[in-house]
Parts: structure tokens; C-alpha cells; sequence
């Protein structure tokens, strides 16, 4: 699961589920040029730090991106999705034998053991989520006590700007926009509190002038925060 092109409110647009967003987003998805994706890669493995030897769970994985370089890295990953279309593009994937695949919604609790991970990571999902602190809280029942949770999500400011998980269809030239949630930074850190974590680290990043260069999409946003990170250890 994941974002991002400028959405105009009151712009023609079809409004759709998370999961036929994503089924449908798939088809496109790894070729699309997303800033905010870039922006995110180098925080999410800074925070995870060495992960060889580690079991780890990749919470809305899409087409694969976390988990094939974290089994890369030596992890054992378990990755989980809802989306047909992005299990698909994952499955083709070279190195994706190596990791095993849930297909489950993220909204329901996991099918997984108490204490089983020593790293969980959930990027950018959490504007499909409706419910945080039940969120929140299967991903500390999971988590093993001495281990962390990694959370990446597109940064409340940009919702300011009109900015949705969406893209374009191909084949209608209409924007689709997955269903998302108006969480605040506010709602990400109580509802972590209230699951029984603890915040040791909480970031925001701003489109700078290396990232508007690289990326078009990115120039329009220079200097706005468009990523917030999280690292949360169970209490």
C-alpha cells in the first residue's frame, strides 16, 4: 500500500475501496516516479537498523519493496497484504521466494503469534487505517519485548495542500483515489500510547532542494513536510 500524486478536491475523481485502489493501482505502480518514496527508503532502514538474522514482519507490504531488500539483508521476513493486484507484482519478483506472503486486511487483527518479530514495519499504510490504537496494538502483541516498531506515513501537511493516496488510470485518464483516512500527528502518538508503546524516536521531513531535482512532482512541494517517521518499542 501506497501514495502519491496531487489531488485537487472538486476535481472529477473516482473514489474507490483501499483494496480495488491498490488492485488496481498494481498495474502501475512500480513505474511511477513517487518522491515521497524516495524520501522514505533511506529513513525506514536507518530506523530498522542491521536486520540479518531477524525475524521481521512488513505490515501492507504492496509490491514488495521492504521485504525483498530486508531478505536480502538476511532477515526472515512474513509480509501482509490485502491487495490481489500488488501480491501479483510482488510474487514476479526475483528474491520473493524468500519471503513468506499473508494475504490479510490490516484493519482486522493479525493471524500471527504474541512476541514473534524482532522488527515490525508498517510505511506508508496508515492513512487506510480507521482505527490507530487497534492498529497500533496488534503491532506491540506481535512485537518481541526488546524489538521496535518502524512506522512511515505521508506527512498531515500534505493533506493540506489536497494531497491523497491516488493516481491515474491508465486507461480512463480519471484520478483514483483508494479510500484514506484525515489522521493528525496527534492521533499517530496517542493512539500509540494508549496501545502500550513507547515513542523513542518521531521525525518529519521536508522536500528539500536534492529531492526537488531529482523529482519534478517533488519541486512543487519544496520545503513542505511530506513524510513523518516513527520508532515504537512496546512498554
Amino acid at each position: 500500500m501506497n501514495p502519491r500524486e496531487i489531488f485537487k478536491p472538486g476535481a472529477p475523481a473516482e473514489h474507490v475501496s483501499a483494496r480495488e485502489g491498490y488492485d488496481r493501482w498494481a498495474r502501475i505502480y512500480d513505474e511511477e516516479a513517487n518522491p515521497l518514496i524516495a524520501l522514505e527508503g533511506p529513513h525506514v532502514e536507518r530506523l530498522l537498523g542491521p536486520v540479518g538474522g531477524l525475524d521481521v514482519l512488513d505490515l501492507g507490504c504492496g509490491t514488495g519493496r521492504h521485504s525483498l531488500r530486508l531478505a536480502e539483508a538476511g532477515a526472515r521476513v512474513v509480509a501482509v497484504d490485502f491487495s490481489d493486484g500488488m501480491a501479483a507484482k510482488a510474487a514476479g519478483k526475483l528474491g520473493w521466494e524468500r519471503v513468506r506472503f499473508i494475504r490479510h486486511d490490516l484493519t482486522t487483527p493479525l493471524p500471527l503469534p504474541d512476541r514473534a518479530f524482532d522488527r515490525v514495519v508498517a510505511a506508508l499504510v496508515l492513512e487506510h487505517i480507521p482505527d490507530l490504537a487497534a492498529f497500533f496494538g496488534e503491532c506491540r502483541r506481535v512485537c518481541r519485548p526488546d524489538g521496535c516498531i518502524v512506522v512511515s506515513n505521508l506527512h498531515p501537511a500534505m493533506m493540506l495542500r489536497g494531497i491523497l493516496a491516488h493516481f491515474r488510470d491508465p486507461d480512463t485518464g480519471r484520478d483514483v483515489c483508494p479510500a484514506s483516512q484525515t489522521h493528525q500527528i496527534s492521533d499517530y502518538v496517542t493512539a500509540a500510547l494508549r496501545a502500550g508503546l513507547r515513542i523513542d524516536h518521531i521525525s518529519e521531513h521536508a522536500v528539500d532542494e536534492s529531492l526537488a531535482a531529482q523529482s519534478p512532482r517533488a519541486a512543487r512541494y519544496l520545503h513542505w513536510p511530506m513524510l513523518m517517521m516513527m520508532r515504537l518499542a512496546p512498554r
